[in-house]
């Protein structure tokens, strides 16, 4: 077969995610964090097979909590390997971006799981089967345990930033009006009831709250409607918790600007458009590229004698106090040079006393003459090949320049010209810019500019 030199292997996707997974576990703080996912794993087994001998489905929707305490977990594995990696060259930016999907992948699911659990109730309504409560109490404390000492005991960045950034759940608003009557009489446990709880804290809690109260009723009672009642409330609550977080992390990942840095960032771009040399900031785009990172791009228009390094200094400056990974474009102001216009010439520009007007003959005139190219010009036949702008008989009169008068800014050569240069060269056209050479067949043309046709001086 082809040999190819220098050619990298290709490994599968498992390969990588073993190389990735590897690289992850070498870091002695994922050993915890593994230990914690192996345990977890166990008790998903146990919690299972309990609902299913119970035959509860208020213990299969705080299982569900159970199993997004393990999303946590793996989101928690992905925040260390964020940190372990650098910025690449097809991920400029860093891979922030990936803990940012982690907690929008954990929350979606979360919530999926809630709906399942509503259609499975509504199902219950119609035909509600028998409660067995052997181990209905034994496994809520086993799950509310497990799930309270991982929250508490591993410290996970991406959820607990998001917990506090994203806004509040109708659970914890609730609990907040309950917090403060109970701390207006007892004033020492505003320390931890206010301001807000951790939500997944909360939402432990509640959910075991409910499965105590559905244990107690089904076991006086033989009420078994009240575990489907508090799986749908266990549902609810679910989905009132992970809602505001999916919506941020949603937010993030389509890349929006965050709503309580805008004021700040309309100050710093004020303040960075009165800068010495800045005469406009446009363009300006910003955007949360993870958990606690901003990253954005500006232009900035300068003038043409400021310093461009000096003006890139203060802008980044300014705006680095709040924008961690910044992109600044320093452009100077393009001045538009004068051109020579088509329009009429005012007077106060070019004085036509001092300036002397050629008339061009018209096309029957050269006829008469002895041409000096090979290719005379016929009033039938179309202009020579190459020669633009040939004169004819619609042609206006040139304006050319007298040697004693200096227009000053309009660009004209001064000094005596050749009239033999100037015919080579090519009669500047006002309002055309770069002048053109053209061929003629005229042979008795005066040589003198102030001089008519019959070579006569112009009074």
């Amino acid at each position: 077969g082809t040999i190819h030199l220098f050619r990298k292997s290709q490994r599968s996707l498992v390969g990588k995610l073993t190389h990735e997974f590897r690289l992850v576990a070498a870091d002695r703080r994922s050993w915890k964090i593994l230990l914690f996912g192996a345990i977890n794993l166990i008790c998903i087994g146990f919690l299972l097979m309990w609902c299913s001998s119970t035959n509860s489905i208020a213990l299969t929707a705080y299982t569900y909590l159970t199993i997004f305490d393990l999303f946590s977990l793996i989101t928690c594995l992905i925040s260390y390997w964020v940190m372990m990696k650098k910025p690449s060259p097809v991920y400029s930016f860093g891979f922030e971006r990936f803990e940012v999907l982690a907690v929008f992948a954990s929350t979606v699911l979360a919530q999926l799981g809630a709906l399942f659990i509503l259609k499975e109730s509504a199902e219950r309504f119609l035909e509600q089967p028998e409660i067995h409560t052997g181990r209905l109490l034994v496994g809520t404390f086993v799950a509310l345990f497990f799930n309270l000492f991982t929250m508490l005991s591993i410290r996970n960045k991406p959820f607990a930033y998001v917990s506090e950034a994203a806004s509040t759940s109708w659970l914890q608003e609730h609990v907040a009006d309950l917090s403060r009557s109970i701390c207006g009489i007892i004033p020492g446990l505003s320390s931890i009831f206010l301001p807000r709880m951790n939500p997944f804290v909360l939402i432990d809690i509640a959910g075991a709250l409910a499965l105590c109260i559905t244990y107690m009723l089904i076991e006086i009672n033989n009420y078994f409607a009240v575990d489907t009642a508090s799986a749908v409330a266990i549902a609810l609550m679910t989905f009132g918790t992970m809602y505001p977080m999916s919506v941020y992390s949603g937010k993030v990942l389509l890349q929006t600007t965050p709503p309580h840095v805008i004021g700040q960032l309309d100050k710093l771009l004020r303040e960075v458009s009165t800068l010495d040399g800045v005469l406009e900031v446009r363009n300006e785009h910003f955007w949360t590229l993870g958990f606690g990172t901003l990253a954005g791009s500006v232009h900035v228009r300068i003038r043409r004698d400021a310093n461009e390094q000096m003006v890139l200094a203060h802008v980044t400056n300014r705006l680095y106090t709040l924008v961690s990974t910044l992109t600044v474009q320093i452009f100077k102001d393009d001045w538009i040079r004068p051109t020579l216009s088509s329009v009429p010439i005012a007077n106060n520009i070019l004085n036509l006393s001092d300036h002397h007007v050629i008339p061009m003959p018209s096309l029957k005139a050269v006829d008469n003459l002895n041409p000096v190219t090979s290719t005379p010009a016929k009033p039938s036949s179309p202009p020579p090949e190459f020669s633009f702008n040939t004169p004819g008989k619609n042609v206006s009169p040139v304006i050319l320049l007298n040697t004693q008068t200096k227009p000053y800014g309009l660009g004209f050569n001064h000094g005596s010209t050749p009239y033999s240069s100037v015919l080579n060269q090519g009669l500047a056209m006002p309002g055309m810019g770069a002048a053109q050479g053209f061929r003629t067949g005229f042979t008795n043309v005066p040589s003198r500019y102030g001089t008519n046709a019959r070579g006569q001086p112009r009074p």
